[in-house]
Parts: structure tokens; C-alpha cells; sequence
């Protein structure tokens, strides 16, 4: 067996263990919240690289319409 503080085994029980405390339900929920983080992370990611191939002066107007928009407030 390998050295190190998390084997398999050792990931696995520890899953087991969160299973039973928290129950199906709430484990489904938590891993449907991660999915959604990661896919709205990645949509952010890519979003200003689009803005900048479509136009560069789109992505300066907007800058300044939400520059505008927090002034208001």
C-alpha cells in the first residue's frame, strides 16, 4: 500500500461517513451547488475573451455603462 495521509481506502470511508450524516439528499444537493459554481466560473472565464474578439470598443462601452450605473447608486 502507498504511503501518505489520503489513500483510497482512507477517501472512500470518509465518503461513506458524509453519506450517512448528511443523507442522499443533501449530498446530491451539495454536488449539483459544485457543478453550478464550476460551470458559472468557467462561463466568466471565457466571457471577456469573447468580448474581446466580437469588438473592442463593445467591451469599453460597457465598462463604462456599469461605471455610469454605480455612480447612480
Amino acid at each position: 500500500m502507498g504511503e501518505g495521509l489520503f489513500q483510497p481506502l482512507h477517501i472512500l470511508l470518509i465518503i461513506g461517513i458524509a453519506l450517512l450524516v448528511f443523507g442522499t439528499s443533501k449530498f446530491a444537493a451539495v454536488g449539483k451547488g459544485l457543478g453550478e459554481g464550476i460551470r458559472n466560473f468557467k462561463s466568466a472565464m471565457k466571457q471577456p475573451d469573447e468580448l474581446k474578439k466580437e469588438d473592442p470598443s463593445a467591451a469599453k462601452k460597457e465598462v463604462a455603462t456599469e461605471a455610469e450605473e454605480e455612480k447612480k447608486s
